[in-house]
């Protein structure tokens, strides 16, 4: 074809991975501007784009967002393009994912262009074939060779030098700034170098936690003294970073990771965890790999030769420390892990109503459940008064859900919904305004108790850091009501037309609600962000759902839906 002929509409694929601080622009422009020399002597001009940042390439096309849109464009006659060009096809192809996924270009005839052969990948061609599985190869191996690297310098880093690798400090330290980076081109650019230093209200309850149970009071037993004496918890002494947590009470969980943790001794400790890929789905193994954390065991963790930040726990007190929580766990029953994961179609999405936690899927009987164990995992606490279990049955919320979602995006409906969606906006700043009285209210009473604690002969100097810190929330949180509640910006709205663009969008979704498998289910719920919160005490489950930029260019909170009860069960 020549420049004289009508022009090629093509779509741009590109792919940048943040893992090692790659720019995205300058890595977008550079396989734009490669994929646009390959195809402009021929007639073709770049129409539409797809950018995945952010995602490995170990992950498949098909799970990243951008490469999953254009995908799903080949099978619209509409597209709007008729041949995709990547610039760079080590960014796009990973190991064998070429074969997967080249098939779907073939089949719906859309030509894929790529630099390496000089225009489109011939189908017939095996040389074509052998050169882009080629690329997906040395892909791969390009991302382990990076991986062996990074790691090896980490430990490196973490044993000889005894640097801080990054991450939230431990309760009872706190970074502070030690100067430039040491890596001159990180140190030009600004980066600074972090170390531990000690927060000495929280570094006396360290010491407090060790000191009691290695004179025989137990985990929870120990929670249930550091609440009653109205000591902060970890989440609520570092609420800036923990706004999703509660903060009422200690839990188990937090006492045991202060004993297990041997940064307390003023050793770095590097490799405690360790990130495993395993199948998404063994029964199609072309859906990748997703990460998960594990825990390595003790001989695989890497310390550091010298002591290098002030200690809170000598060496001798977290030894006795550790044979005693070895002999604990040693009594314990080991559980045989089950063959294979069970579906939870509202993984994620339901919470406890009491106590504001998202609850736990539990199997019994063959069926899913969901479950909060708040007095099990936290000590007890005078703000909530929580029952020792509260159960909620899967079988019996689907049926209502799918139910009141099909009825709200009914054609017969659906304008209503619409016109409820675009008054729904009116709420957005009312409800940034409870949230931050509820700051306030908060603050009040934490600081009711720190008195208290003063009044029963508590450490003036460690209350007091409390009391100030407090202080600061409430006042931050003051000042941002009076702003709110003053000159402000208007928030952007969406109108009628933009609102009904992306509920027509969504409504195919809920159609196809009565016939999808569970795990197909689980993905429309999730798409369509919900959230559901179950009251135990009315048996009524609240149900929340946002139309978000995922299905339009704005975003409308929607509110409070229309809740449905669930009485009787």
């Amino acid at each position: 074809m020549t420049m004289a002929d009508k022009p090629i509409p093509f779509a741009s694929w590109e792919r940048v991975s943040t893992e090692d601080r790659q720019d995205p622009e300058s890595s977008r422009a550079w396989q734009y501007a490669r994929g646009k020399a390959l195809i402009e002597p021929h007639g073709g001009v770049i129409v539409a784009e797809f950018f995945d940042i952010d995602k490995s390439r170990s992950i498949p096309p098909q799970r990243r967002p951008e490469a999953s849109k254009l995908l799903a464009a080949l099978a619209d006659p509409h597209r709007g393009f008729d041949a995709v060009v990547v610039g760079e096809p080590q960014r796009a192809f990973y190991g064998n994912q070429f074969g997967n996924t080249f098939p779907l270009f073939e089949h719906y005839g859309v030509p894929l262009w790529v630099p390496e052969v000089g225009g489109p990948i011939d189908p017939a061609n095996e040389a074509h074939d052998m050169i882009m599985s080629t690329f997906g190869s040395l892909s791969k191996g390009e991302r382990n060779r990076i991986k062996i690297r990074v790691r090896a310098a980490m430990a490196a880093q973490a044993q000889v030098e005894g640097r801080f690798l990054g991450g939230r400090p431990p309760y009872g330290y706190q970074l502070i700034d030690a100067g430039p980076h040491p890596n001159p081109a990180k140190a030009a650019d600004g980066k600074r170098l972090y170390v531990l230093a000690r927060d000495e209200p929280a570094a006396v309850v360290v010491v407090r936690i060790f000191a009691e149970f290695l004179a025989g009071f137990g985990i929870f037993a120990i929670a249930e003294r550091l609440t009653a004496d109205g000591i902060a918890c970890p989440s609520a002494h570092d609420w800036a970073r923990n706004k999703h947590r509660c903060g009422l009470a200690w839990s188990k969980s937090a006492v045991r990771a202060i004993l297990g943790n041997p940064r307390y001794t003023g050793r770095q400790v590097w490799n405690r965890q360790r990130k495993d890929e395993i199948l998404l789905d063994v029964h199609d193994v072309a859906l990748g790999h997703t990460t998960v954390m594990r825990w390595n065991d003790q001989d695989k963790w890497i310390f550091s030769e010298q002591v290098v930040h002030p200690s809170i726990i000598d060496d001798e007190i977290f030894r006795q420390a550790q044979q005693l929580l070895a002999a604990k766990n040693a009594r314990q029953v080991n559980r045989r892990p089950r063959t294979s994961p069970h579906p939870y179609v509202l993984r994620g999405l339901l919470f406890c109503g009491i106590c504001t936690r998202r609850m736990q899927g539990s199997w019994n009987n063959g069926q899913a459940y969901y479950r909060c164990t708040y007095p099990y995992e936290y000590a007890r606490t005078n703000d909530i008064d929580h029952p020792r279990v509260v159960y909620l049955r899967e079988a019996e919320v689907l049926p209502e859900l799918d139910a009141w979602l099909s009825k709200s995006l009914d054609s017969a409906r659906l304008p209503a919904t619409i016109e409820e969606l675009a008054a729904s906006q009116d709420d957005v700043i009312p409800r940034e305004l409870a949230a931050l009285e509820d700051e306030i209210g908060t603050c009040d009473q934490k600081l009711a108790q720190y008195r208290k604690a003063l009044d029963s002969g508590a450490d003036p100097a460690v209350v007091g850091h409390w009391i100030t810190e407090t202080q600061a929330r409430k006042l931050a949180a003051d000042a941002r009501l009076r702003a709110a509640t003053g000159t402000r910006p208007a928030p952007a709205r969406m109108t009628k037309e933009q609102i009904a663009a992306a509920v027509t969008t969504i409504r195919d979704l809920v159609r196809a609600l009565r016939t999808a498998a569970t795990e197909d289910k689980a993905e429309i719920y999730a798409g369509l962000n919900l959230q559901l919160t179950y009251q135990p005490q009315e048996r009524i489950v609240n149900t929340r759902a946002e139309i978000g930029q995922t299905c339009t260019k704005g975003s409308c909170p929607r509110g409070d839906l229309n809740p449905h009860a669930l009485n009787g069960h």
